[in-house]
């Protein structure tokens, strides 16, 4: 009898055992953008049917989105209680947080609901991804025991997004919104008037909306595609007041501040367009059908200022933000020069040209818009002829504007071209969809430091932060306008976000994998370049090898060398390859069972410069570096549409000396080169160079015909033998008027140099 007794409570007690849950195992936080600290904790909180939430008044906000997420995306329904708690605390920084999660529930401390806010979108990414399109359809939410104590590093984090050159529905630019308060971001940047469409009603100026709203039709392919062809479709479309206040309230439930830009003085073709009278000439002109720097510019009169006051007048009705955009640049002063009232205003007001006159305009509305209690900023160009008194600068122009106005003690917003512009190419693959040009890999984003420097640390607090930017001319639907944007706006987001010394790379693209699938499930339409290869010729000790490698770890490199497709049967990548001859490599990623992305593909000229040595007498620009001076002779031809690639070099304005030492004599037949030619984008192949061969020094010269194409070949016919050849590729100078960026010095982008 005691026996049966002791066996039965046995069975029972494996019985129990038996139906306990498996213990879940812990789960590392993926979170972006990265946290200053995680600690994590051995357990978990499950959210249940009988999940309480509460929270104090002040944080009301940021509770009530946690509560909507939870009961839109599962078939939860939180009651009151104290498991999931929001608690004000006033020792902490405007928009620090603190998120700890236990066995027995969720605190977020904070000063502000919008920094309960910023705990909320991290503790969502501890969530699964079927809460954001409701296909969650479990009755538990199992969270991973932490606690995150975080706050950012700056206090602009942007994003801006161009509806001039084409316009975005109401929806799509909520939905924008919402993934910039998802990764912390602070602030929309709104460009709203172009050249080419003015988006925003204005009630006191009927025909902004009848005339300056709409082109008759739309540059069709590339600006440097000649000629010049059209679709024939009348375009355009604005935002109606009731509309911009629906966005701005909008964005104003996510802690996101709206920033609207009306441009001033130049960029205003499509206004002038409906009233003739704001320009210099009085003559009539249509709103701009194509891309690129018009010469129209609103006239410095009294006539002008009203009108722009009126406008400011409504805009400021609609946006409560502290800062108001004005524009300032790529702002041609051809119509002053020619102006009989411009000229005539130079001199009485004392101003020494055309560029004092601008910074005379940009001064008098800011003392507008400061009389409303509002601060200007503008792009970097309202430096020139003296910077208004309390104006901020967005720099744009490379560095050099933020490191002008910081040293004078004015604040920064960062936003260079070459780390911020997302209409810029991403990609080397041949298939990406049409851009302006340029060359932004998410990994340049992703190294972006916003502080110059050449900035002291108490300089460097005038640095506010950073803004990644958008511009449409190439980007006509929203899919193809998150392709642009994704996933390189997650990339700045943790540039403005996350302290540098947290940061790493290989970590990050780790955490974006994951991240791949929130954005699948809030049906973003990202770029996924994370599967693609990168490879480098490197040369050691005279002979040359390819490097290839890939960021996604646990998958393998396949590759032929033969110019055949690589299969799952291919030789796998285990160290450099050797490179003897001219060779096409083809490789891809492959996990164990098929391709992951797409296949990358590098024809090696194997030349008789490559591995030699080379010298330039100039510091390669920081910005466009390429793989350095050795990049110009390693085999590999930049690419025919992306100036901003790892094989050519960028140089801003100055005339460069180039040495190269082949070790030995030996039989030079021909030299080739390349120089790109965007003038769109300030690139200029120069007019002629000067080379030479040994000890005669530059003894020839070669003019450069002037060609309609992005890139100038170059090709030298010779029957030497020499050790060294030098070249001297002069700068083509100042760009002129009339063209995007004159008085500008124009860049020089150099490719390959071919030995034969």
């Amino acid at each position: 009898m005691h026996i049966k007794k002791s066996l039965g409570l046995f069975i029972l007690l494996l019985l129990i055992i038996s139906c306990e849950k498996e213990p879940a195992q812990i789960i590392q936080p993926q979170i972006i953008p990265l946290p200053n600290s995680v600690e994590i904790i051995d357990s978990f909180f499950t959210i249940d049917e009988s999940t309480g939430i509460t929270y104090d008044d002040n944080l009301k906000v940021s509770a009530q989105f946690l509560k909507d997420f939870i009961e839109s995306g599962s078939p939860i329904h939180l009651k009151e209680g104290n498991e999931i708690q929001f608690k004000l605390d006033d020792n902490l920084k405007p928009e620090a947080y603190v998120l700890k999660v236990s066995k027995d529930g969720i605190t977020i401390k904070a000063s502000t609901d919008q920094s309960a806010f910023y705990a909320v979108q991290s503790l969502r990414q501890l969530m699964p991804v079927g809460l954001e399109n409701d296909t969650f359809l479990e009755n538990e939410i199992t969270v991973q025991a932490l606690i995150v104590k975080d706050e950012p590093q700056f206090s602009y984090r942007g994003m801006h997004l161009d509806v001039a050159r084409h316009m975005f529905s109401v929806d799509f630019i909520k939905k924008y919104i919402d993934a910039l308060s998802m990764l912390k971001m602070n602030t929309f940047h709104w460009h709203l008037t172009d050249d080419q469409g003015w988006r925003i009603e204005i009630k006191k100026y009927p025909k902004l909306q009848e005339v300056s709203a709409y082109r008759d039709e739309t540059l069709v392919g590339h600006y440097s595609d000649q000629p010049h062809q059209f679709d024939g479709k009348r375009y355009g479309g604005y935002y109606t007041q009731e509309e911009v206040k629906d966005v701005v309230q909008y964005a104003k439930a996510r802690f996101v501040t709206v920033i609207p830009e009306i441009e001033m003085p130049g960029h205003a073709q499509a206004a002038i367009a409906a009233y003739p009278e704001l320009g210099c000439t009085d003559e009539p002109v249509e709103v701009a059908k194509k891309w690129g720097v018009f010469e129209e510019i609103y006239c410095p009169n009294q006539k002008t200022f009203a009108f722009l006051e009126d406008v400011l007048d409504e805009v400021l009705e609609l946006f409560p933000s502290k800062y108001i955009h004005i524009g300032g640049d790529e702002a041609p002063k051809t119509r002053w020069k020619n102006c009989v009232h411009c000229q005539d205003l130079i001199k009485k007001e004392g101003l020494k040209d055309e560029h004092h006159l601008q910074s005379y305009f940009i001064t008098k509305m800011e003392a507008y818009l400061n009389s409303k209690g509002r601060q200007i900023i503008g792009w970097d160009e309202i430096l020139e002829g003296g910077l208004a008194p309390n104006a901020t600068v967005m720099s744009w122009r490379g560095t050099s504007g933020a490191v002008e106005a910081a040293k004078s003690g004015h604040n920064v917003v960062m936003t260079p071209t070459s780390h911020c512009y997302f209409d810029y190419y991403q990609s080397e693959n041949e298939d990406e969809p049409l851009a302006i040009g340029g060359f932004l890999p998410l990994e340049k984003v992703y190294g972006f430091n916003p502080i110059p420097e050449e900035l002291t640390t108490e300089e460097s607090k005038y640095v506010l932060g950073a803004q990644g930017n958008i511009w449409t001319e190439y980007i006509p639907t929203e899919k193809h306008l998150e392709y642009m944007a994704f996933p390189r706006m997650l990339a700045l987001s943790e540039v403005v976000w996350s302290q540098p010394e947290h940061k790493n790379y290989k970590d990050f693209v780790s955490r974006l994998e994951n991240f791949h699938l929130r954005l699948d499930a809030l049906d973003i339409n990202y770029a996924n370049h994370l599967y693609e290869i990168e490879g480098d010729l490197i040369s050691d000790e005279g002979k040359s090898y390819y490097e290839l490698k890939t960021l996604t770890e646990g998958k393998s490199i396949r590759y032929t060398l033969d110019g055949s497709e690589p299969t799952i049967n291919s030789k796998v990548y285990e160290s450099k390859i050797p490179i003897t001859e001219s060779s096409t490599i083809k490789a891809a990623v492959f996990n164990e069972e098929k391709q992951l992305g797409k296949t990358f593909t590098q024809r090696i000229n194997y030349h008789k410069a490559v591995g030699a040595k080379i010298t330039i007498d100039k510091q390669l620009h920081k910005a466009y570096s390429g793989s350095g001076a050795e990049g110009l002779i390693n085999g590999i031809s930049g690419s025919d549409s992306r100036y901003g690639d790892k094989e050519w070099l960028g140089f801003w304005g100055e005339d460069v000396l180039i040495e190269i030492d082949l070790g030995e004599e030996v039989e030079i037949n021909s030299i080739e080169t390349r120089f790109y030619n965007a003038n769109g984008q300030w690139i200029y192949a120069p007019k002629e160079f000067e080379f030479g061969f040994q000890n005669h020094g530059l003894d020839s010269k070669v003019e450069i015909p002037i060609l309609d194409k992005n890139t100038v070949p170059i090709k030298i016919k010779a029957d030497v033998l020499s050790r060294y050849i030098y070249f001297k590729i002069l700068n083509y100078g100042t760009i002129p008027e009339g063209k995007q960026g004159a008085g500008n010095k124009a860049w020089t982008f150099i490719d390959e140099i071919i030995v034969n």
